[in-house]
């Protein structure tokens, strides 16, 4: 567990507004990723901002962590398949080489990487202007980096998130890469809330936060039992330094995401810590398990379960 020596420097720099406010389910603020939504058809060339409003009130959502792929374009092969036009002579079928695949994913990433940097930063705000007339909150906006963003992208990332009006950026990133965010969480006054991977440990994660003041953790509890940590008591020891929490469940030594009750994440006890300490620490449910139903049908059954652990 982190010791008080860890956090004194995060305790000195106070606790973003965002999280002093916000509707509670049960005394807890309760929400959902909007990453759940990933499976969603999608129109290409289209952002999916409508059809994600849509889904949370149907869920009965009223606060997110909005994730950068909903108020992007869609890519080239999204939405469903369309079968090839009948023929007594099909053409032969060759699989792509590797080189193929890689030049071709290039080109994709290339092209997101210009729409991120030709597109104004203002038309966020009326992205931000639809979630507030459903009534739902933007709590963090999730972009999730990686070695490909270049200073540039990732600066223009930020000013989204300032267009939608949110204080805290969320990712899952490798936690080695985190340092370079912290140049641009002090540019613009954001809380970087750093995701867990499922192979990331409780002693892995001062090292990251000590890159900035600004830095925070976002807990995924359900990849923090995948690897092997105890979370309720992080959270129990570690409140000071954590923006928000995913909730999902996964099994321990790796193992994969399960419906909501059969996993081994401790999902009823961590929101009843949260509801026991009336914290301000937000919960947001992430569906990930292989679900039978549509991803906004499968995201009220999560919400549901969160608030019947809410309950008692």
């Amino acid at each position: 567990m982190f010791t008080r020596r860890d956090f004194g420097k995060l305790a000195l720099a106070g606790v973003p507004a965002s999280l002093l406010t916000g509707a509670t389910d049960g005394g807890v603020r309760l929400g959902a990723s909007t990453y759940s939504f990933r499976e969603m058809v999608r129109t290409p060339g289209q952002d999916n901002v409508d059809d994600v409003i849509a889904a949370l009130k149907f869920a009965g959502v009223s606060e997110i962590e909005l994730h950068s792929a909903n108020t992007e374009p869609a890519g080239p092969n999204s939405g469903p398949a369309v079968p090839p036009p009948p023929s007594a002579y099909p053409p032969p079928i060759r699989a792509p080489s590797k080189e193929e695949v890689a030049a071709a994913q290039r080109v994709v990433r290339n092209d997101l990487r210009q729409w991120r940097l030709r597109t104004p930063t203002e038309s966020y705000n009326s992205i931000r202007a639809k979630f507030q007339s459903a009534g739902i909150g933007l709590f963090a906006y999730r972009v999730d980096y990686d070695a490909q963003f270049t200073e540039e992208e990732m600066d223009v990332t930020f000013r989204q998130a300032k267009a939608l009006g949110v204080e805290v950026m969320a990712t899952l990133m490798p936690l080695s890469g985190a340092p370079r965010l912290a140049p641009f969480a002090e540019k613009y006054a954001m809380t970087v809330a750093l995701h867990n991977g499922p192979r990331d440990t409780a002693a892995q994660l001062p090292g990251a936060l000590a890159a900035s003041k600004r830095f925070r953790i976002n807990l995924d509890i359900g990849n923090f039992t995948a690897a092997n940590q105890e979370a309720v008591a992080f959270v129990q020891e570690n409140q000071a330094a954590i923006s928000h929490i995913q909730i999902k469940d996964r099994t321990r030594n790796g193992g994969g995401n399960e419906r909501f009750g059969e996993g081994d994440t401790p999902i009823k006890q961590v929101l009843g810590l949260l509801k026991g300490k009336k914290t301000a620490i937000p919960a947001f449910v992430e569906y990930e398990y292989l679900g039978l139903g549509t991803p906004r049908e499968e995201v009220r059954k999560c919400m549901a379960y969160a608030r019947s652990c809410l309950a008692g």
